[in-house]
């Protein structure tokens, strides 16, 4: 025949007869008469200050006095931002257009608007405890719509606002309010950056199927100008190494390439130089790695290699021939008119093939050796 109920200290009760709010109970015990079981209630603990309930907005429009004395009303602006503060630590982040009710009682609370509808980069101040949200003692709702940027050294961000480059970010940590437009970050590497193009089949001009492998190096002169103009500039940059390439070999027979091989790097310079001004982009070198060619084309051109030095070293040994039957007929012409020279030689060849006798035996004295009467035992 009674309603009772119990509300703790640490409690909030919202009394209802007919499904039909009556009244906020504070802490304390209540009995009412209810013979038809009219009267409810649902109880709200202080711990969890958020009001959520079906007749949160019945209360704005019927119990403004009841609101205003137990509830925080909270309404933020299409072009702002509410933090919410409990015992001066932030909690919540309400998005534009919230309508929120927080129960005054319990934690002390506060509440801070920002304006977002110019500036949407989230304050310093605000990142140093933002930052590690799993090292604070209380979880902080809302995060996840702010976009959290960490640039590492030797790079820069794009940072592009609704599909338009909107800055380019230097290294460091920022962060920016995701609500009302659309934020996203691309990380670019400045350093120096190795490109190579492989496997690339050319035809020379004397119809040679050629295997050409090439390496570049590049760096960005301006990033904003290069994204600006190229959506993607290592892919540009690859495929004018290509066009130049083929310009290069394609338009060249297979003897002048193998001839000067740094004629291909000096055409794709060129190329390249005249072909990349104004993007914010730049080779600084580039070359061939290797030329490889067909397998029957190989074996050609070993048998060229080979009949070329077989003909060099020919002209090489009649050269040497040459000279050294013009040396002995030199000296055949001074021995002729010289006794002197000829009895010279003559030792001088008696002397190289004593060196490989163990042993001589001369009769009849240093004439005979001389007019061929020499007894050789070895």
């Amino acid at each position: 025949m009674k309603f009772k109920i119990k509300v703790q200290k640490n409690e909030r009760a919202i009394l209802f007869k007919d499904k039909t709010f009556v009244s906020i109970l504070a802490p304390g015990e209540y009995r009412f008469f209810d013979v038809f079981r009219k009267y409810s209630a649902q109880i709200f603990d202080m711990d969890n200050v958020r009001f959520q309930h079906a007749c949160a907005e019945s209360l704005r429009r019927h119990e403004a006095d009841v609101v205003a004395e137990n509830f925080h009303l909270i309404d933020v602006a299409d072009q702002a931002i509410v933090l919410r503060y409990e015992n001066q630590s932030l909690v919540e982040i309400l998005a534009p257009g919230s309508r929120k009710m927080f129960w005054k009682f319990g934690a002390e609370q506060s509440f801070e608007t920002i304006d977002i509808s110019k500036d949407f980069a989230v304050a310093d101040k605000l990142m140093s405890y933002l930052g590690q949200p799993s090292l604070r003692g209380k979880e902080i709702f809302g995060l996840q719509n702010i976009l959290s940027v960490q640039v590492p050294e030797s790079h820069l961000g794009l940072l592009k606002v609704d599909g338009k480059l909107h800055a380019v970010l230097t290294p460091g940590k920022t962060a920016y309010w995701r609500f009302n437009r659309d934020i996203s970050v691309d990380l670019v590497d400045t350093r120096l950056q190795a490109l190579e193009v492989s496997g690339q089949e050319i035809l020379t001009s004397d119809k040679v199927n050629l295997r050409v492998n090439l390496n570049a190096n590049w760096q960005f002169d301006d990033v904003q100008l290069a994204y600006s103009r190229l959506a993607k500039p290592a892919d540009h940059i690859y495929r004018e190494l290509q066009f130049a390439l083929r310009a290069a070999v394609g338009t060249r027979t297979l003897d002048e390439l193998l001839e000067n091989k740094q004629i291909i790097d000096n055409v794709v310079n060129q190329h390249l130089h005249e072909k990349l001004q104004g993007f914010g982009v730049r080779v600084l070198s580039v070359g061939v790695k290797d030329i490889v060619l067909p397998g029957d084309m190989k074996l050609l051109l070993a048998q060229v290699v080979e009949a070329e030095k077989a003909a060099q070293a020919n002209v090489i040994r009649r050269r040497e021939e040459t000279n050294a039957t013009r040396s002995m007929l030199n000296t055949a012409r001074v021995m002729e008119n010289n006794p002197t020279a000829l009895r010279l030689k003559e030792l001088e060849t008696l002397e190289k093939i004593a060196e490989r006798i163990d042993k001589i035996s001369v009769i009849g004295g240093l004439d005979q050796v001389l007019n061929g009467l020499v007894k050789l035992k070895v």
